[in-house]
């Protein structure tokens, strides 16, 4: 855990947040970079959950902290799925 810390302290010295959670559109747009397969996959997950885009974003947070703790710089589509669990979860239990 550590490690991933230390990445996300370096992807952010130069602003003013220091985790991913923090990211705004802007940010997530340029360290969240997912491929075709993946951004297709979270597209399905979406529609068939019903979720809105400020979900989407935190999908893609969630998933760059996963890719983190699994020291991969892309993020891949097995981050993705899953986050989109941990979000299924949030969705059982909370709502």
């Amino acid at each position: 855990m550590t490690q991933a810390r230390k990445i996300q302290q370096d992807r952010f010295q130069q602003e003013k947040i220091y985790s991913n959670a923090q990211m705004p559109p802007r940010l997530i747009r340029l360290h969240c970079e997912i491929g075709e397969d993946s951004r297709k996959h979270l597209e399905y997950a979406m529609t068939k959950m019903g979720l809105s885009a400020r979900a989407y974003d935190r999908i893609l947070k969630v998933s760059r902290t996963i890719a983190d703790l699994d020291n991969s710089p892309p993020i891949q589509a097995r981050h993705i799925s899953e986050a989109i669990q941990y979000r299924s979860l949030d969705r059982n239990y909370w709502v």
